[in-house]
């Protein structure tokens, strides 16, 4: 519900400095440019390769690595990586270390405190010992790549245009060594974005006290197994077995006690909202990286050779993430010229700029893709803390809170320390950006309630180890063996082999809860002094759900429910399913299914949503010809959202723009104002419930004092001022309205792109203006947020499809292009493309590779 934080504060520290630059752009001699500019054809010497190592581009830029050593191999990825992207890499790792503000100044600070709170960077350094020694060194050798190619370019104002602007404030800054911490910090900032229910676990506290338990019921209600299916059903997933729910075999009977909400466990006395609140404010301090909220999931899907034209399995991913530029995936090929124990790569697909090996993609036996399970895997519990002494309560006794000291330092400014306290659970968030944590801070009153996050993230644990498990992997036992090693975040993998299998495997570390009076465990904030409801450990792997061939030959990911099961209790906020259920229909509409096909369902347009609420807008009575013209376009409506001219566009613009002001008029005047709603899956399942209860509390608007509002005349309402929206911001000819124009793709730069920044360095970095198919809880899920406004929040990051009849058959696209550096041919050369849901051949086979060629580089070891 919240409108995400984004790194736009940043841009307001280098405002001053970029008015002088502008003035000079052109300004920024071309030869500038040219220096920062990788080299992708000839020779290059690389330090500490053993051997020459061959880089070959396609067209579009992407790279096919080719070396006789994994550390050569390695070496060369980190080397392609920081050609194409260092920017972006530094970037990220000043993030996850809590050090934006030593690139940006004082507006990365509130940023820098939240992360260094939670200490995402001591995490990932605890991670790198507990690591297969072969993860170590890949690792390493990556970061050995990343800094040859560092050493080779020396000054910050080489390696990339970004660092000359910065450089106008911040001369000082040099430009470090990559450590192997750098790429696992990563995965802290995969794993937050990618996180579990805490924004529902926020809203249902903050709303207990507002509105009744019925209202609050109606906002979150159960999931629909009847319409939307689970991606496994009872019969799939056998495995129920008695006192197998956690790592501690700890019972599930029920405990009477106080129930696990705000409402049981606050002292009366004590403004809940306003910590609760504080720790909202404190998430909404961390950009986003891969985004957040709604319109963050994925469609995943695959097919058995039984269902499949070719008579092989067919597998497609296309993760939803925040658009941004460069985009969040970078494709490439990673080959041992000789596949061998010591040399086991021979894989290709979409991996992270700064994070060695593939994440999504295809090795020659096996694929594999992701969506995210999105289980509850964050708590918040409410502290009882006594500020002075430095204690908390915990089972009736005082005990001291941890403590530790961190400097912060702050590009042209004073360092900043910061005082990070943890309680049993994790760090304390509250007050993060309220200055009780600030050192030589003094409050004036003495708070006694504060708010600390749980979050599997912030345990150690071996996701690394599972990315390159994937790589190698060569059957179904291997993938499951490489995901019991993906702690977080957890994701639904589906799996497909060149031998026919297909499968899915839900892995990630999952907490247990103990069931305490009638509340269902981490829905909301839980009293923090009462040890019942700490976790109870993790479920077992061998308990999380899978299945192998299942009958139909056909299994679907879309964030939706796992299992209609009870046990293992994975969350219970899912996405309500309208995408997962929409992708199911179309794949067994017909006996077998096409690589054709399978393309067409990543593109389809289909609102499921729009055909529940579309007859009732069609069953309000209207007195005025002026809205009735609108609303006709409704009656011939095929529910699809294409993006330009003619009668089903228009009417996808006329629909969305009435769905927007029903969330306002029915949700946002009883949320606060930092949870609106957005207009997601859960509020269309809402919306879908509050439909049958015409007289429900949500329908009334609190801005009418003195009337209350029943569904027609909030529907009513909605009718006519979405005509007016309309005529006002595209025109009041119906037949010039056109969803694309509404719904289009903006990619801003995360540091130079926002509100602020001269237009003149915007238009250098942002490429935008792509109008849009598709929406929220569509298929092709081009997301936008319906309380802000109609542009794309999230969308497709990037689209596969993996033929494992032959490999080289198969397709991708990215959101973007390959490089991050503004004026190179492959900084936007796929956005097009994949704005329109086309989709480029994806070579595998060293003569398949060979035939795209477009550029050969060769790394040669440094002579003596």
């Amino acid at each position: 519900m919240p409108t995400p934080a984004t790194l736009r504060r940043v841009t307001l520290a280098v405002l001053a400095l970029v008015v002088v630059l502008a003035v000079a752009l052109g300004g920024i001699a071309w030869n500038q440019v040219q220096r920062t500019m990788p080299t992708t054809d000839g020779t290059l010497d690389v330090d500490g390769l053993s051997a020459p190592v061959t880089v070959i581009r396609d067209e579009r830029g992407v790279p096919n690595i080719y070396a006789d050593t994994l550390d050569d191999l390695m070496r060369a990825q980190g080397f392609v990586h920081a050609q194409d992207r260092f920017f972006e890499m530094d970037l990220r790792r000043h993030i996850t270390a809590g050090r934006l503000s030593e690139m940006v100044g004082e507006p990365g600070l509130e940023t820098d405190k939240v992360i260094r709170t939670m200490g995402w960077r001591r995490v990932a350094e605890a991670e790198l010992p507990m690591l297969k020694p072969s993860t170590r060194h890949a690792l390493q050798a990556y970061a050995d790549g990343v800094n040859a190619w560092i050493d080779r370019r020396g000054e910050p104002g080489d390696m990339a245009l970004e660092y000359t602007i910065l450089g106008q404030q911040n001369n000082d800054y040099r430009v470090e060594q990559w450590s192997a911490v750098d790429s696992l910090a990563w995965l802290k900032a995969m794993a937050w974005d990618l996180r579990g229910n805490y924004t529902e676990e926020l809203t249902r506290a903050r709303l207990a006290d507002v509105v009744p338990e019925t209202m609050l019921a109606d906002l979150y209600p159960p999931y629909d197994t009847e319409s939307h299916q689970p991606i496994l059903s009872a019969d799939e997933w056998p495995v129920e077995r008695p006192g197998a729910t956690g790592t501690k075999g700890e019972s599930r009977e029920t405990v009477t006690a106080e129930p696990a909400s705000v409402k049981g466990a606050a002292d009366p006395t004590e403004d809940v909202a306003t910590v609760l609140a504080s720790a909202q404010r404190a998430f909404d301090a961390i950009p986003e990286l891969l985004g957040h909220g709604e319109g963050i999931g994925s469609n995943s899907w695959v097919v058995s050779g039984d269902k499949s034209s070719t008579g092989m399995p067919l597998l497609a991913n296309d993760p939803h993430l925040g658009i941004s530029v460069p985009g969040i995936w970078y494709q490439v090929g990673l080959h041992c010229r000789e596949v061998t124990e010591q040399c086991p790569l021979e894989v290709s697909g979409y991996s992270f700029a700064g994070l060695p090996g593939v994440v999504i993609g295809h090795n020659a036996d096996i694929a594999w893709g992701f969506t995210n399970l999105g289980p509850d895997v964050t708590d918040l519990y409410l502290e009882d803390v006594d500020d002075e002494a430095g204690r908390y309560r915990r089972d009736g006794k005082q005990v001291p809170l941890t403590t530790r000291r961190e400097i912060l330092k702050v590009a042209g400014g004073d360092d900043v320390e910061l005082t990070v306290r943890s309680t049993v659970h994790g760090p304390i968030i509250s007050d993060v950006l309220d200055g009780v944590a600030d050192a030589g801070d003094d409050p004036d009153s003495v708070k006694t309630h504060a708010v600390s996050l749980a979050w599997t993230a912030l345990t150690p644990a071996t996701t690394a180890d599972a990315i390159f498990e994937l790589n190698t992997a060569a059957s179904f036992a291997d993938f499951r063996e490489a995901a019991s090693s993906f702690a977080v975040p957890s994701q639904n993998l589906i799996y497909a082999d060149i031998n026919g299998n297909i499968g899915y495997q839900a892995p990630g570390a999952v907490p247990v809860r103990a069931q305490i009076g009638e509340g269902v465990p981490g829905q909301q904030p839980a009293p923090g002094w009462d040890s019942r409801y700490d976790w109870q450990g993790f479920v077992p792997f061998e308990d999380l759900p899978w299945v192998l061939n299942p009958d139909d030959g056909i299994i679907v990911t879309a964030n939706q429910m796992v299992t209609p099961r009870r046990t293992p209790r994975l969350t219970s906020d899912w996405d309500y399913g309208y995408r997962a259920q929409r992708i199911l229909d179309l794949l067994t509409s017909e006996d077998k299914v096409t690589p054709e096909k399978m393309l067409r369902i990543q593109d389809d347009t289909r609102n499921e949503f729009a055909q529940v609420l579309v007859p009732y807008l069609l069953a309000v009575d209207l007195d005025d010809p002026f809205i009735e013209e609108a609303r006709d376009l409704l009656r011939s409506w095929d529910y699809t959202q294409p993006a330009g001219r003619g009668a089903n566009g228009a009417a996808a613009a006329y629909y969305n723009a009435v769905w927007s002001q029903i969330v306002r008029l029915t949700f946002n005047d009883d949320l606060p104002s930092d949870l609106q709603a957005s207009g997601s899956s859960a509020q269309m399942a809402s919306v879908t419930r509050l439909l049958e209860k015409p007289r429900s509390g949500w329908w009334d608007d609190r801005g009418t004092p003195g009337l209350v509002e029943g569904r027609d005349e909030i529907l009513r309402r909605a009718l006519v001022d979405a005509r007016l929206d309309l005529t006002r911001t595209i025109g009041k000819d119906i037949a010039d309205w056109e969803w694309g124009a509404l719904h289009t793709a903006d990619f801003e730069h995360q540091v130079l792109g926002g509100e602020g920044v001269p237009s003149l360095v915007r238009a250098i970095f942002n490429r935008g203006g792509y109008e849009m198919p598709g929406g929220s809880s569509i298929v092709n899920a081009t997301s936008w947020n319906a309380s802000t406004g109609f542009e794309v929040t999230a969308a497709p990051s990037m689209r596969m499809l993996v033929d494992l009849g032959d490999l080289d058959a198969s397709r991708w696209v990215n959101q973007t292009g390959q490089s991050g550096r503004p004026y190179s041919p492959h900084y936007t050369d796929q956005a097009e493309a994949w704005s329109r849901g086309e989709t480029f051949p994806w070579p595998f086979s060293q003569g398949a590779v060979q035939e795209a060629k477009g550029e050969e580089l060769t790394l040669e070891p440094t002579k003596e």
